[in-house]
């Protein structure tokens, strides 16, 4: 059996990003510069099953938010890449995540149309995760992914205190949709008319 697997790669004026997906659990090698980004990105190949490699050089001088976007850009155009016309998978994904005192849910669709919604409590809206780290970057990552990734994620922090427990909550709910969703759904497109690519 040929393994699924995607390479892309992008170059701007402010980052250069090379991200490689894997459909089946593998290693994760990632080095982004921004050490929270680096632990969120290995947490998602994890719970999600995914081989992932990431590579990244960003502007990070200016801040990490040039870097974590253009990682999630990368990142859902190979997923993209890699689940093609979605046949064979099982479509949808739907998880909750706990870390400590946090709460997270994520809702998935690979449906071919772009739609992110990150939503958390107003008490954590200026919340940082670290000091190069806002919790807004955790939205803006996702975001990213979905728009290229062509896919619809509802993400929301249920309840939470601090913001590392916040983050990891939502990238670990995002994961295990996403695991859900990519996992095997018999043989056919799943869509009732015929694609989700058109």
């Amino acid at each position: 059996m040929t393994e699924r697997r995607a390479w892309v790669e992008r170059i701007t004026e402010e980052t250069a990003v090379g991200v490689t997906v894997t459909l089946r659990p593998g290693t994760c090698t990632v080095a982004t510069g921004v050490g929270f980004l680096d632990h969120m990105l290995t947490s998602l190949g994890r719970h999600a099953g995914i081989g992932l490699e990431v590579e990244a050089r960003g502007d990070l001088h200016v801040d990490a938010h040039h870097t974590v976007e253009d990682v999630g850009l990368t990142l859902g155009q190979a997923l993209d890449q890699l689940l093609g016309d979605r046949a064979g998978l099982a479509r949808f994904g739907f998880a909750y995540a706990p870390m400590d005192e946090a709460l997270a849910r994520a809702v998935l669709d690979l449906s071919g149309r772009p739609f992110c919604r990150v939503a958390v409590p107003d008490h954590l809206l200026t919340a940082w995760v670290t000091r190069e780290f806002p919790l807004t970057l955790v939205g803006e990552f996702w975001r990213a992914v979905a728009s290229r990734a062509r896919l619809t994620l509802h993400l929301d922090l249920e309840r939470g205190v601090d913001p590392h427990h916040c983050a990891e909550a939502l990238f670990k709910a995002a994961s295990l949709a996403l695991r859900q969703a990519i996992s095997p759904g018999g043989t056919e497109v799943p869509s009732a008319k015929g694609t989700l690519t058109k």
